[in-house]
C-alpha cells in the first residue's frame, strides 16, 4: 500500500528554516515526480513545490520561490522541502505527495511561523 510520511514541521519564528522530510514506501519511488502541499482551515489545498524524477527539474508556487527549495534523495525513498525565511503566511499543516494523481494523503506536518 502506498504510504507517504510527512515530518519535520514545528513552531519557527519569522526569518527562520525548518526542513521537511517526505518518505514514501509502496512504490517505486524513483519513477515518480514528488510534489509538496500546504493547507490552511478554511482553504483549499494548493501545490507549493514539484521535483520530476531524477530530480533534474523543479517547479514552485511564486509565492515560496527563491525561499523553499525541493530534493530527494532516492536511495532512502525521501523528498525534502528546505524553508528558508519564513513567514507567518507560510504557517499551514504541509503535505506531500506522487505524480499526476493524489488520491492518498499522509498526515501531513504542522508548520507554525510564529513570534
Amino acid at each position: 500500500q502506498v504510504q507517504l510520511v510527512e515530518s519535520g514541521g514545528g513552531l519557527v519564528q519569522p526569518g527562520g528554516s525548518l526542513r521537511l522530510s517526505c518518505v514514501g514506501s509502496g512504490f517505486s519511488f524513483s519513477d515518480y515526480a514528488v510534489t509538496w502541499h500546504r493547507q490552511v482551515p478554511g482553504k483549499e489545498r494548493e501545490q507549493i513545490a514539484h521535483i520530476n524524477p531524477g530530480g533534474v527539474s523543479t517547479y514552485y508556487d511564486d509565492s515560496v520561490k527563491g525561499r523553499f527549495t525541493i530534493s530527494r534523495d532516492d536511495a532512502k525513498r525521501t523528498a525534502y522541502l528546505q524553508m528558508n525565511n519564513l513567514k507567518v503566511e507560510d504557517t499551514a499543516r504541509y503535505y506531500c505527495n506522487k505524480g499526476r494523481r493524489w488520491t492518498f494523503w499522509g498526515q501531513g506536518t504542522q508548520v507554525t511561523v510564529s513570534s
